[in-house]
């Protein structure tokens, strides 16, 4: 009798460990904050920072970032790296509003965030958040790669913290 309650005990013990309780929503949460899939849009100088973050040196891929997609109907994430002219205004909302929710949006460099040193110019949006709801905004012209990096690093904890939350209308 002994051996089989030991034996019991030690599947107890050994189930206790090994079982994780969640809910759907918190797995939802954590698969999504840790396979983001950006679609890349480099407008401008903002872009070679964003490519030198991919690359070897600064490696966004053990983050689980490293795919970058060329297709919205592939990605979930995407970074408007650069001067976004009221011109491009049209197609970054059209490619924005093909991607799958849900979705996430970030604005990398001053021109992004709020036209840069081009604001006064009658072609340059004064910010990305004039046509597409933005989540993480990273500052600097351009900023460096370490930047982008951190600014994945917050939207990921914003994701898990479910701090980002749209209507879908």
């Amino acid at each position: 009798m002994t051996k089989l309650q030991t034996q019991a005990e030690r599947d107890q013990e050994l189930l206790h460990k090994n079982i994780i309780v969640a809910s759907m929503d918190m797995v939802l949460k954590w698969a999504r904050s840790n396979s983001l899939w950006p679609l890349s849009s480099g407008l401008a100088c903002c872009a070679i920072e964003m490519m030198s973050a991919a690359a070897a040196r600064f490696d966004l891929s053990r983050f689980g970032y490293e795919v970058f997609r060329a297709s919205p109907r592939q990605a979930d994430l995407l970074i408007v790296a650069g001067t976004l002219t009221w011109a491009m205004a049209g197609p970054l909302k059209r490619l924005y509003e093909q991607m799958p929710e849900p979705k996430y949006v970030i604005a990398m460099g001053s021109c992004a965030n709020s036209g840069g040193p081009f604001v006064d110019s009658y072609s340059v949006v004064p910010g990305v958040d004039q046509i597409l709801p933005v989540d993480i905004y990273i500052p600097g012209c351009p900023p460096r790669p370490e930047a982008l990096i951190h600014g994945m690093l917050e939207l990921k904890r914003k994701i898990q913290d479910g701090e980002i939350v749209r209507d879908k209308a």
